[in-house]
């Protein structure tokens, strides 16, 4: 079974919200020194997945990723994971896209590898918490699309049987391949990259196609994402203390006189 996982990198989740800082169009993150991007959750979730299934039935595992040099970061780590190849889209005319404009970039690239029987993403990203990128793919290649997926109970022949998760359980449903998954994260625990898995990470080419090799026309996003900073204030009580009532109350008064509210 040969599997593609699309990948985001994304600012590390365990920022302080004191140190999150925006770029100067307040379209991204900027993760502050000494904290670098990490593979988003749900697609770290995707790609155990693709792991566990081709090891029970065989095949290949691609990572494929859209956006800047540091993103191979990422694929790296997908590689050092156990993820046979990597691909990325890094082109600038498609990191500002909306999640249309990814999708359709992300669509053309899994055209050209041509080769796959089932496409598994993270049910979102945790920067945006779109969930829009998936379908899609899906809705470009014309793929059946089932998301969130919080188990793959079996697969037969050219088959699944999964378990989309919904308000007060889950529905289990027959799927059809190709496919593509949208994988939430009740369904595993990704691994730990190897030491060997590391070390042949450091080895491998991780090439980067740009929007031509993809016969892709410049677009204009008609959804432009802006996030916004709110600094949080911070504020403290103090326990007004006394035997009775009207102690309490009497030195409550003071208190604002001295501050001067009364």
């Amino acid at each position: 079974m040969n599997i593609l996982v699309t990948l985001k990198q994304v600012a590390n989740p365990d920022i302080s919200p004191s140190h999150i800082q925006l770029d100067p169009a307040g379209k991204r993150i900027v993760s502050p020194f000494g904290i670098p991007p990490v593979m988003n959750g749900y697609d770290a979730n995707a790609l155990e997945e693709a792991l566990r299934l081709r090891e029970k039935h065989g095949g290949k595992v691609t990572a494929l990723g859209l956006g800047d040099d540091t993103s191979r970061e990422s694929l790296k780590c997908a590689i050092a994971m156990g993820a046979d190849t990597a691909i990325l889209i890094n082109d600038p005319d498609l990191l500002n896209a909306d999640s249309a404009g990814v999708g359709r970039a992300l669509a053309a690239a899994i055209r050209k590898i041509d080769d796959f029987d089932l496409i598994l993403c993270g049910r979102q990203a945790s920067d945006t918490d779109g969930g829009q990128v998936l379908h899609w793919i899906a809705e470009t290649l014309d793929l059946p699309a089932v998301s969130p997926i919080v188990r793959i109970e079996a697969v037969d022949g050219r088959h699944l049987t999964v378990h989309r998760l919904i308000e007060d359980g889950y529905q289990r449903l027959r799927v059809e391949l190709p496919a593509l998954l949208g994988v939430s994260s009740e369904i595993n625990e990704p691994r730990f990259p190897t030491m060997r898995g590391t070390m042949a990470a450091g080895r491998a080419m991780i090439p980067g196609w740009k929007a031509s090799d993809l016969g892709l026309q410049p677009f204009t996003p008609k959804v432009e994402l802006r996030q916004l900073q709110i600094q949080l204030r911070t504020s403290k009580a103090d326990l007004i203390e006394g035997n009775s009532a009207a102690e309490q109350g009497a030195a409550l008064a003071n208190k604002l006189h001295d501050l001067g509210l009364i």
